[in-house]
């Protein structure tokens, strides 16, 4: 009855239209002086989380992600990978999920992924004749892309609400991303031969084929080399979001040159709004969070769980369906703060991995992603293309099914996720 009673306040602010951060806050603070506990406990939360090194990863990030988005790193990646596959059934859908992937190795974030590559990859498949709503649900779930593949910004947020390891959860993503981009590859190649209507692309010549890749080299070296110094211990997730930034000001502005100082203004000002409602979000739900663990609220519903939910087939649906639900109001990083200090103690009393289940709640984010009223990528691809919501939500459609056929996928076979950071 407790949790139901916070819940319903809590829904009551947020359709009052309180925005998520001080909804959490407030609501956290009340509880806390209801319960007679010290107010002191909110402003030594907030203290306690915002001092926290990891988290000087998601203003660099940011600002490495704008900064390459600004300098149009994602016209050359995408012309290059046109150049190698736009010949192919269904090419340039191929080109655009690969340069999302890549993209989204780069950045990790979701937002600026599907922005980066939908700008060029839109004009371009209406004028080849693609299905317009295909179009703009291929690039609104190709931008979930940015959460999935590391870096990723909610595995940062995941692993420092729960102290596991942020590379562990890198590596743990890399599986569940490839097969995913698998099927996005896989259901376009299918959808453009039997529901084409769109008009091949020539095939490239090699020496515009190497003209573009060498373009675009020192985009994937980038990319190459902030995965490969966090998976070689090298540098922490932090460092290698510092090191990504310069390294990224030193493409744009000094390699490529495509950067001007407006540009950079622009950039900084974006990054810096951005880090702000993600810093003020984690505050408030870090003082909610403090409440609820106060007023056992996990261990409450650990019970509850266990006792009516008895096995981890079971959870894993239901679980489903409340972040699914929960996705109609809530963007991604809000989920996670909210949810995953009251879930993971029963998933863990069920004997799921912490690890996967980090991903598990990652991609069922990215579902929120794509889930209207407040999916973020659904109102980037509307204002990149002019396009309607409504025409954007159901392109999204069966990208949506595929991204809950990976969870079953990784339900079935853990080592999905499991094998490359444990067993590899």
């Amino acid at each position: 009855m407790k949790v139901i009673f916070i819940l319903g306040v809590m829904f009551v602010l947020l359709l009052a239209g309180l925005p998520v951060a001080y909804s959490l806050g407030s609501l956290g603070l009340g509880m806390l002086l209801a319960g007679g506990f010290s107010p002191l406990m909110a402003p030594q939360s907030i203290l306690s989380t915002l001092d926290g090194f990891i988290l000087l990863a998601v203003p660099l990030f940011l600002l490495m992600s704008n900064v390459l988005l600004r300098g149009g790193c994602g016209k050359d990646l995408y012309g290059a990978v046109q150049a190698w596959v736009g010949h192919w059934p269904g090419g340039l859908a191929i080109a655009t999920i690969v340069s999302c992937g890549i993209f989204a190795a780069i950045s990790g974030v979701s937002v600026a992924t599907a922005a980066t590559i939908g700008v060029v990859a839109i004009p371009e498949m209406i004028e080849r004749g693609y299905n317009k709503n295909f179009v703009y649900g291929l690039l609104a779930a190709g931008g979930t892309l940015g959460i999935l593949i590391p870096p990723s910004l909610p595995m940062i947020v995941y692993g420092f609400i729960t102290e596991e390891s942020v590379i562990a959860l890198f590596l743990a993503g890399i599986g569940p991303g490839l097969f995913l981009i698998s099927l996005f590859i896989i259901f376009s190649i299918i959808y453009a031969q039997f529901f084409g209507g769109y008009t091949p692309s020539p095939k490239a010549s090699w020496k515009e084929r190497k003209r573009a890749s060498v373009r675009v080299a020192p985009t994937i070296l980038l990319a190459g080399l902030i995965l490969g110094g966090i998976y070689t211990g090298i540098f922490t997730p932090t460092e290698a979001a510092a090191v990504g930034f310069s390294l990224s000001l030193i493409l744009t502005v000094l390699v490529m040159r495509s950067l001007g100082w407006s540009d950079f203004k622009k950039a900084v000002f974006e990054s810096m709004v951005t880090t702000a409602a993600i810093l003020i979000i984690i505050a408030g739900a870090k003082i909610f969070g403090k409440a609820i663990a106060l007023y056992r609220i996990p261990q409450d519903i650990s019970a509850l769980i266990q006792m009516y939910i008895d096995n981890k087939t079971l959870f894993v649906v239901v679980v489903c369906a409340v972040l699914v639900a929960m996705g109609l109001v809530f963007e991604t990083l809000s989920m996670v703060l909210i949810m995953v200090p009251v879930l993971l103690p029963a998933a863990m009393g069920l004997g799921i991995d912490p690890i996967w289940f980090g991903i598990f709640i990652v991609i069922m984010v990215e579902c929120a992603l794509v889930t209207p009223p407040v999916g973020l990528n659904l109102y980037v691809i509307q204002s990149v293309s002019g396009a309607s919501l409504g025409d954007v939500s159901k392109g999204v459609i069966p990208f949506l099914f595929l991204m809950i056929f990976t969870v079953f996928v990784m339900y079935v076979w853990p080592d999905l996720v499991l094998y490359i950071p444990f067993k590899l």
